[in-house]
């Protein structure tokens, strides 16, 4: 293992599966699972999916824990080589231009004495779960750990657009950090409509669970837009651009684009069909206190797990031992924020000796559930099919 200097890390050419017909070096080559645990500068017993640029996955077992995702064991995923090796915080500025009424370059000290907010919000990563998919797609080949659920301090972008001021005619707001895109490779940016990036809600943050952010997690500024997959939640922030026309770079017109489909779903191999960016996140459920195995029969037994509803609040979680005939819902625990993970749990009675099929659904206030049949997509995304485990009851 590398020796690294507080706040160093690594990187190379990682690139996620971004959609169809890229160029040579958006291709990325499968990036294979491994059950290894490294541990990385401000990071300890992560999964590694890839060194260079670092892929980390947080271990499930970690999510049966807390309700948070504790910093140094929250998932890391970079897209280009040169990422931040260091942050000279006194020098440091963001820089806020494009189609606004006056440029900003804002110090740290001056974002720091803004109106603070907080949210405790998952980030998960739009290709979370992807090894599950069949036939499989290339790009990292997460198990269900590229997710994390932590309480984001900072401030509103809308406070900063203010400062700014918005001209009349802006349609998009852009994003973009310190990583660096090698040789013609377009820079990584990412955009909100005006509206969305108003809304209140997209933070500015400095701060997860009371601390600073780690360098792997987008020291010193990162974007926070609950309830949309963290594609846009762009890391080491120091651009914002106001846009008066739709944009049209790279990272927003052909990659991470999903079909426009109900579950983002296609037949396997298709190539054609319409497609648009991904954005919102989809409720999901997991058991983490059991992955499978055996247990005690004629006995109870107590599950718990995790769930979230994605862009809207959960509202429900259900369990069911039959195939999917008859559900019954599960105890939720307390509610940290309708873009949070909430906790849930239940106790069976007694299971018969025999295998068991144990699925578990989440559902949201805006109707929104899973579905035990399968998606599909050449970019591996949204994965939301209802987890199941099989117990062997002895």
């Amino acid at each position: 293992m590398v020796e690294f200097a507080r706040r160093d890390a690594l990187g190379a050419l990682a690139l996620g599966a971004a959609g169809l017909a890229l160029p040579a070096w958006a291709v990325p080559a499968t990036i294979g699972a491994t059950t290894g645990l490294v541990d990385f500068p401000e990071k300890r017993q992560m999964l590694l999916r890839r060194q260079r640029a670092p892929l980390l996955e947080t271990p499930f077992e970690v999510f049966d824990q807390d309700i948070i995702t504790p910093n140094d064991r929250f998932f890391v995923r970079w897209h280009y080589d040169d990422i931040p090796l260091s942050v000279d915080v006194a020098s440091f500025r963001l820089r806020v231009e494009g189609h606004v009424a006056r440029q900003l370059s804002l110090s740290l000290a001056e974002i720091l004495k803004m109106p603070r907010i907080e949210v405790t919000a998952v980030n998960q990563c739009s290709g979370n779960s992807r090894s599950r998919f069949a036939p499989p797609v290339p790009g990292g080949q997460w198990g269900d750990g590229a997710m994390g659920n932590a309480v984001w301090t900072g401030v509103r972008l809308k406070d900063v657009l203010a400062r700014a001021g918005v001209k009349p005619g802006a349609v998009a707001v852009r994003l973009s950090g310190l990583d660096r895109p090698p040789g013609n490779a377009p820079w990584f940016a990412k955009s909100l409509a005006v509206d969305h990036a108003l809304d209140g809600e997209v933070m500015i943050a400095f701060a997860m669970n009371g601390q600073q952010l780690p360098l792997l997690n987008g020291f010193p500024l990162r974007i926070v837009v609950p309830g949309w997959y963290s594609t846009y939640w762009v890391k080491a922030l120091d651009r914002i651009e106001l846009l008066n026309a739709p944009d049209d770079n790279f990272w927003m017109a052909k990659a991470y684009q999903i079909p426009k489909t109900p579950r983002a779903s296609v037949a396997p191999g298709t190539t054609d069909f319409a497609k648009e960016p991904i954005s919102k996140m989809v409720p999901r459920a997991f058991v983490t206190n059991q992955r499978g195995g055996v247990v005690k029969a004629g006995v109870p037994l107590a599950l718990r797990g995790i769930a979230l509803g994605g862009a809207s609040a959960l509202t429900k979680v259900e369990l069911s031992l039959t195939g999917g005939q008859s559900w019954q819902a599960a105890r939720l625990g307390r509610d940290h924020g309708r873009y949070s993970f909430r906790g849930w749990d239940m106790t069976i009675n007694s299971l018969p000796a025999g295998q068991h099929r144990l699925a578990v659904r989440a559902t949201n206030s805006a109707g929104e559930h899973q579905f035990a049949d399968a998606i599909w997509n050449p970019g591996g995304y949204m994965l939301s099919t209802i987890d199941a485990i099989m117990l062997d009851a002895r």
